[in-house]
């Protein structure tokens, strides 16, 4: 039953944790990154009130700051080249540079701590161009727009006061954005798994893919796993670092891999929206095969100088009509340049 002394903000307040951690909330937006108008707010801005969330870490990434490299190859299949001109699609093997990460702005939080995971990849074509992808452990984005992101954002922050985010604000936003009601009924089923292995990574964003007569198709993406999911288990929470350890183990005896799988939209599909999913019945085609064969730390390691930038793309793929798509890479090019910065600071005072 109801408690009938509870005001309107408290339950929402309540409801908060019950159905996700806050600290997924403010992972997600680190990821989203972006400005409304140049206005309103300046990436130099954004990076201040993020850094709220997560803390200051000079020379780590401000969002996802916890991670791993890895490398191996994308083996094509050749199958979606009819939809795309890439030529990573042709049948053929190339190198990729990748990393998996923890959401968040914390280098130091424990891997069980935050459920939202990471797989970011560097596909190197043989003509020099390059595919680079961020997609993450999860099925949609809780807001489809910039001014959505951010007032998540804002909402979400704690109260010096209590500690916890402001439940008359939050409930606000959800009465204002009730798309956000999606990513929320996701959150409060979600299970996390007890391997980077075994997630299966969605790009959330739409693309659009250019075949050789010029045609459009819009897409999204996902890799999926080869490795049978195994939900968190009470032995992981015990380990700070389960996830890197269990990916170094795994790939020590051998390698991992996933499928590159399109997924095509329909007419009416829309592309702007983030926070709607595709219906299951829509076409899939596997394009191929990511096969890891291994691991090394993130700070100097080959993933490091690596700026994982959604747009930068090669030809035969466009960015869509989604707003989230280029707040994400200016955030990614703000992030990429304090933390270079930093890191090239830190070598010189250790000479």
């Amino acid at each position: 039953m109801t408690n009938p002394s509870l005001s309107t903000g408290q339950k929402a307040l309540r409801f908060l944790p019950i159905v996700i951690v806050p600290s997924i909330l403010i992972a997600l937006f680190l990821w989203a990154g972006g400005w409304l108008t140049p206005e309103r707010l300046t990436s130099d801005k954004l990076v201040t009130v993020l850094q709220k969330s997560g803390g200051e870490h000079p020379g780590y990434r401000r969002n996802h700051a916890k991670g791993v490299c890895v490398t191996g190859n994308f083996i094509s299949n050749g199958n979606a080249s009819s939809l795309s001109r890439a030529a990573l699609f042709a049948p053929g093997e190339i190198p990729v540079t990748g990393r998996f990460a923890i959401a968040g702005g914390n280098p130091s939080a424990p891997d069980y701590a935050v459920p939202v995971r990471s797989m970011a990849l560097a596909f190197q074509q043989k003509n020099g161009e390059q595919w680079r992808t961020g997609m993450n452990a999860m099925p949609l984005f809780p807001v489809a727009t910039v001014e959505g992101f951010y007032e998540l954002q804002t909402v979400s922050l704690p109260d010096p006061a209590t500690g916890k985010p402001d439940a008359e604000k939050f409930k606000a936003f959800l009465e204002k954005h009730p798309e956000t009601g999606r990513f929320l009924a996701w959150a409060k089923g979600y299970i996390p798994s007890s391997s980077w292995a075994s997630d299966r990574f969605n790009s959330l964003n739409a693309f659009r893919f250019i075949d050789k007569e010029g045609a459009e198709h819009l897409v999204r993406w996902s890799m999926v796993p080869h490795t049978d999911y195994q939900p968190i288990s009470a032995a992981d929470k015990n380990d700070k670092n389960f996830l890197q350890n269990d990916i170094a183990r795994r790939l020590a005896q051998g390698p991992l891999k996933w499928d590159l799988v399109i997924t095509v939209a329909r007419p009416g599909d829309r592309g702007d929206d983030a926070t709607s999913v595709w219906p299951d019945d829509r076409q899939t085609i596997n394009a191929g095969t990511l096969v890891l064969t291994s691991a090394a730390a993130q700070q100097q390691g080959p993933c490091n100088d690596i700026n994982y930038d959604p747009l930068i793309l090669p030809d035969g793929i466009v960015a869509s009509d989604d707003p989230l798509l280029n707040a994400r890479s200016s955030a990614y090019a703000k992030s990429y340049n304090l933390r270079t910065r930093e890191q090239s600071q830190q070598a010189g005072a250790h000479l």
